[in-house]
């Protein structure tokens, strides 16, 4: 399996279960080597590998910061661990990080033609699209967001990929008109354009400062395996079945 991105952070994702351990002991006065069970990290026996089936299917991680993996090893970037927890259960999954860090939604769209355009042999199975908190950040009105995130949406609908969208959410401080706009325009969207919806993908960590790293924007890894952990169900529902 090769890996592709779109930012310095791509990766290949750790194994996700341990060695199993070779124990020699002794019976009844004569040697004989045993296998012990294998153990997880939690020191409780580990379940038995999922055989990966089916054929490879493509999934596009298309956001910021928050997916490139700023400020982590790569492989503990939200794609490369979502990889591992798909293949985990069986699907035959490749998750490409197209994650750009600093990446609005309105330089998102200037790049979404390419990303799509690189997939020659056969489009996505599903195209996570997370962008928007560059938008808050800078301060950006919600109208402009959403029209942004309108025309990658029509673009990937011409296309005939299903989506799968990561909202965001504005902190209280932006004030309540903005909030409400802000925090609207994706299930208004996902509903527009048939996509799939996570209202606010952040929800499971955004509360324990201990899931971010120093600069309180961006997660830790151990945040990241939180995120994969909450999200992996919608992410499964959302990918259509092989052909």
């Amino acid at each position: 399996m090769h890996k592709r991105g779109w930012s310095k952070t791509g990766g290949v994702a750790a194994a996700l279960l341990a060695l199993p351990l070779a124990l020699a002991a002794c019976s009844d006065g004569a040697d004989e080597v045993t296998t012990a069970p294998e153990v997880a990290e939690d020191g409780q026996p580990a379940l038995p590998a999922v055989p990966v089936m089916g054929p490879e299917r493509t999934i596009i991680a298309f956001g910021d910061s928050l997916f490139a993996g700023y400020g982590l090893d790569p492989r503990d970037a939200y794609p490369e661990k979502l990889e591992g927890a798909l293949r985990a259960k069986g699907i035959n999954a490749d998750v490409i990080n197209a994650g750009v860090s600093g990446d609005t939604t309105a330089a998102g769209l200037q790049r979404i033609a390419f990303t799509l355009a690189a997939q020659k042999d056969a489009p996505p199975a599903l195209f996570i699209l997370e962008l928007g908190g560059n938008d808050l950040l800078r301060g950006l009105s919600p109208e402009e967001t959403k029209a942004n995130l309108v025309k990658m949406l029509a673009v990937l609908r011409d296309a005939k990929v299903p989506v799968l969208l990561m909202g965001m959410r504005a902190p209280p401080n932006y004030g309540p008109e903005y909030q409400a706009e802000f925090d609207a325009l994706y299930r208004d969207l996902a509903k527009e354009y048939g996509a799939a919806l996570i209202p606010f993908w952040l929800a499971d960590i955004y509360q324990d400062p201990s899931l971010f790293q120093s600069d309180r924007i961006h997660p830790t890894a151990d945040g990241i395996e939180k995120l994969v952990e909450s999200t992996l169900g919608e992410v499964e529902e959302a990918l259509p079945e092989a052909k």
